[in-house]
């Protein structure tokens, strides 16, 4: 077994991940507003919005004007979703965006199909295009986000081996364009993983592919993602995307119940206590979480913005005698 990692990557995708799922707009300037509020509490790495299709994914229409809106707060690295190679023209346009080279994949073609009507000759056929776009203007090829790997809603389990075979051939597309891949996130996209899931595909990939960092991406339509986010940490996971007071979903996974990421501040109170560093204030967190509900209008799923950190109680309680 690994052993816990001392310090964890966190990347903040509430924005991106939570507004894509609100019925109602919301307004630009206070998409801004929560982003500008998150950089200011440590966290390092915000996904801030998609560029994607703004037929199939309304909440996303503005996403050029929220970019433009951004007041960067220095250290701080402000990154997009791209689905294709149009989204990667659409960021790299904006000059504002700390672009990595990020490539979106499937497990499930029957996802895929909902999800971007591709097959996975197309998926490849795409990545192929994204990472060629990605090394002409510049951008160095990092990583690859791998959805459904745990499950799907439309095909039922999903075989490690055939997430291997989804990470050898996008590994093979990278390597033939003398690009080197650096980090596998494996994505829970429709809930899912269980502990036991997550170690043994972890496991599995970890073994498969030796040398490679892996990150997780969790969502939490059924309450298990900060637990499956534990077992990623004792299986030595490093880098999670989260989302704050746990804002949004997939709006293509075909549930109503379409929580988003692991809770951005309860995953960080969870790391505190266990002395694992994340470089993130969590009061200044819990204010952003409130500021997001307030944002939308209506509870969102966040447990310790209501319970509080236990360092502010630990500082009221009186000294044991």
């Amino acid at each position: 077994m690994p052993s816990l990692p001392k310090k964890i990557q966190i990347v903040e995708e509430g924005a991106r991940e939570g507004f894509q799922m609100e019925k109602a707009l919301i307004p630009t300037n206070r998409k801004i507003e929560l982003i500008d509020a998150l950089a200011k509490t440590g966290i390092r790495d915000i996904v801030a919005v998609s560029f994607v299709n703004p037929k199939a994914v309304p909440g996303m229409a503005d996403a050029d004007q929220v970019v433009d809106g951004i007041h960067k707060e220095p250290g701080v690295r402000y990154n997009a979703l791209c689905l294709n190679a149009r989204g990667v023209e659409r960021a790299l346009a904006t000059g504002k965006l700390d672009l990595t080279g990020n490539l979106i994949a499937a497990a499930s073609e029957p996802f895929l199909k909902r999800n971007q009507n591709r097959t996975f000759a197309d998926m490849f056929d795409e990545i192929n295009k994204m990472v060629k776009i990605y090394k002409q203007n510049g951008v160095p090829v990092e990583s690859v986000a791998i959805g459904a790997v745990f499950g799907c809603n439309f095909a039922g389990n999903v075989e490690t081996s055939t997430v291997l075979d989804i990470i050898r051939r996008t590994i093979e597309v990278v390597d033939a364009n003398d690009e080197k891949l650096t980090l596998i996130n494996l994505a829970d996209t429709m809930a899912w993983a269980t502990p036991v899931a997550i170690k043994r595909t972890v496991e599995a990939v970890a073994k498969a592919f030796p040398g490679y960092r892996l990150g997780l991406h969790l969502h939490d339509t059924r309450g298990m993602a900060i637990a499956n986010a534990y077992a990623g940490l004792e299986m030595g996971i490093d880098y999670f995307d989260a989302s704050v007071a746990g804002l949004g979903g997939c709006p293509f996974a075909g549930h109503s119940g379409a929580a988003g990421n692991v809770c951005t501040e309860d995953l960080v109170f969870m790391c505190d206590e266990m002395g694992i560093e994340t470089g993130i204030d969590l009061e200044k967190l819990i204010e952003c979480a409130r500021l997001a509900e307030e944002i939308v209008g209506r509870p969102l799923p966040g447990s310790v913005m209501r319970g509080g950190s236990l360092r502010r109680l630990r500082e009221r309680l009186p000294e044991a005698a």
